[in-house]
């Protein structure tokens, strides 16, 4: 139970990132109020704790519903968790992550200021917070919970990075002048290591249930 809770942590939060979003944050939100900046962040937050205990609860289901098997889904998720963790260590994945932050910011610049609440909605909450990666995470986690313990540990878990990503928001210029450029670098590649390895392990454990299955 607790390599599975460890597991569960280090996957979500690699790819949910809290730490990475800071300056993204800090650049969607430039020229709103501290009031509009706290309601977007919990707006954000809230959204993607929907989405994310949505396929937490009912992944598993649905992708028995459209015929796909959790192995077949353990090599498909664990492919695009390695490729995020492949544009983390080459310094990828905040370039894509900004493109689509300046996009969002392009697009929503053409409104009245006061009203760019949806912000929360695209893209901090999706894709930045409840992108593909994390989603695919959170099924495979879910599907490989041991116990109704398990599932509701991965729960709470879900919440706590939820709401770090909320504290990081929070306090996303503080943070972001403390790592700065060098430690958000090394910070990255470091996590980036660890998804692609714990990447390997879901694509490894579904060829063997494959292999299994086909046996």
């Amino acid at each position: 139970m607790l390599d599975y809770f460890l597991n569960a942590l280090v996957t979500l939060f690699v790819t949910i990132d809290p730490l990475g979003l800071a300056p993204i944050f800090v650049g969607l939100t430039r020229g709103l109020s501290r009031a509009q900046r706290r309601q977007t962040a919990l707006r954000a937050t809230i959204t993607a704790a929907i989405i994310l205990y949505a396929f937490a609860l009912v992944g598993e289901g649905l992708l028995g519903f459209l015929g796909i098997s959790l192995a077949a889904f353990r090599i498909a998720g664990g492919l695009m968790l390695f490729w995020i963790g492949f544009e983390m260590v080459f310094e990828r994945r905040d370039q894509r992550k900004l493109a689509s932050a300046t996009k969002a910011i392009e697009e929503d610049r053409t409104h009245d200021p006061a009203d760019i609440h949806h912000l929360a909605i695209f893209p901090l909450a999706i894709p930045l917070m409840a992108g593909p990666g994390a989603i695919s995470a959170t099924i495979l986690i879910a599907a490989s919970a041991p116990s109704t313990l398990g599932m509701i540990g991965l729960l709470i878990i879900i919440a706590a990075l939820l709401g770090s990503c909320l504290a990081v928001f929070l306090l996303a210029d503080p943070l972001d002048r403390m790592l700065g450029n060098t430690g958000r670098i090394v910070l990255t590649r470091l996590l980036g290591v660890l998804l692609a390895a714990l990447a390997v392990q879901f694509v490894a454990d579904g060829i063997t249930e494959i292999v299994r299955g086909i046996g």
